[in-house]
């Protein structure tokens, strides 16, 4: 498992944590069914239920010991889901920077609202002004958009979502079943937002999160930061027949510059080492996918002034990001765990098989002891005490956890805050050198 989705009800209740594998799901009082080897897609609709019912999740949580935990269904609160926003500070060259955060974890409107012409509704992109106007009166340097594990939503918010750091112009078009190609969606007033930004993206952002971004980049609003999004350019309707529903695909999406988001998804400007395995998450890995393909670019005023900046911003973070002891064991675990994914031969023989697992406990405890050294904090004798200090904190209400540094929370967002800075020191140094 990548992500706890926010507002449901495991992150409510904070006994699932992102990383934890699930390998079996029970239903209520039922047998636990193994789903080693499931599709993502068959193992969410096991997961899935009525609200109030109990299933029940066999985990490995960090370790080769199974552990059964129960949650309690039930549905993801708007608000507990919506947009939010906080302020990093990043230290870079004798500056401080005050970099907004605004977290984006899917694409929301409250249409019963909206219907009723209340002037409160709440939408993703309303939600969004208002906190750029808050980080504009605190007077943040820039602005780090995280569209991390955020899959879509609605179409109309992400066109408005794009419109509030755009000028006038398409954002993306639409091809259907019969090839024709529209383009209603389009920004239709000056950007409310026109500083340094940065999206952030992952495997898990899909649909809407690659066409906002798609635009972003396709326009050179933003660079885009993190690893390969979900690939989801495809549009489905149900049908009614006699005896269930046909699902069947109806169109596709193409950005402006006539590139399709589908299969391929979104490529960022600047990698981070990707947390999971492409050839298991995302639509590149489904056997029926359409293909990746283009259309005609569509006309767009296209910025290039931050191409030229892709390069030296890949530099200076390689250079920084590997020294920052979070970052670099964030890293060599995802190392890690790729080389091991790839071993395509697994010994039935059970002793051998517990030594393989203990191999792998003891290097990733390896890589959190040398962390932990580099952070000057004392190290875990042995896996067991590792363990038991995680399942110590899995038991805290998740209010009473200990607040975390930003830079070992979410080292890829403190970096990003980093790339950020560099880019604002960058054009600061372009346009100093241009006046003189």
């Amino acid at each position: 498992m990548v992500d706890v989705i926010t507002g449901g009800p495991a992150d409510v209740q904070g006994i699932l944590k992102p990383k934890d594998k699930i390998v079996g799901v029970g239903q209520g009082k039922e047998d636990i069914v193994d789903v080693i080897g499931w599709r993502i897609d068959d193992v969410v609709d096991l997961i899935r239920g009525e609200k109030g019912t109990v299933v029940r999740l066999e985990i490995i949580s960090g370790s080769s010991s199974n552990k059964i935990i129960s949650i309690v269904r039930d549905t993801v609160k708007l608000e507990e889901k919506s947009a939010q926003s906080e302020i990093i500070t990043i230290q870079n060259q004798g500056r401080n920077f005050k970099i907004g955060v605004i977290e984006i974890p899917t694409f929301y409107m409250d249409f019963e609202a909206y219907r009723k012409r209340d002037p409160d509704y709440r939408s993703t992109s309303r939600d969004v002004r208002k906190l750029l106007k808050e980080l504009k009166q605190q007077s943040v340097d820039g602005v780090v958009l995280d569209l991390r594990n955020n899959g879509g939503g609605s179409l109309y918010e992400a066109t408005a979502l794009t419109d509030l750091f755009i000028d006038y112009g398409p954002v993306v078009q639409i091809r259907d079943a019969d090839q024709k190609i529209h383009r209603n969606q389009r920004a239709k007033r000056p950007a409310y937002y026109d500083g340094p930004m940065i999206v952030m993206i992952n495997r898990l952002s899909a649909s809407a999160s690659e066409i906002f971004a798609g635009a972003m980049q396709d326009y050179g609003r933003a660079l885009i930061v993190g690893s390969q999004s979900y690939g989801k350019g495809t549009v489905q309707t149900m049908s009614e027949l006699s005896s269930g529903l046909l699902k069947y695909t109806v169109s596709k999406f193409y950005r402006v510059s006539g590139d399709s988001t589908q299969h391929r998804g979104i490529l960022p400007d600047i990698a981070l080492p990707a947390m999971f395995d492409t050839e298991e998450i995302g639509e590149s890995h489904l056997e029926t996918a359409l293909p990746w393909d283009q259309i005609h670019s569509v006309p767009h005023k296209q910025s290039t002034a931050l191409n030229q900046l892709i390069r030296p911003l890949t530099a200076a973070h390689k250079l920084r990001a590997y020294k920052e002891h979070n970052f670099a064991s964030l890293a060599e675990q995802v190392e890690l765990n790729k080389q091991w994914d790839k071993q395509d031969k697994l010994t039935v023989n059970l002793e051998d098989r517990r030594t393989r697992d203990n191999q792998l406990n003891q290097s990733l405890l390896a890589i959190e002891n040398t962390r932990r050294k580099a952070a000057k904090i004392e190290p875990y004798e042995d896996m067991q005490a590792w363990e038991a200090a995680q399942e110590a904190e899995d038991e805290l209400d998740k209010d009473d956890k200990p607040e975390k540094p930003i830079a070992e929370s979410d080292p890829y967002l403190n970096e990003t805050g980093f790339i950020l800075s560099d880019q604002i020191l960058f054009i600061s140094l372009d346009k100093l050198t241009a006046q003189q």
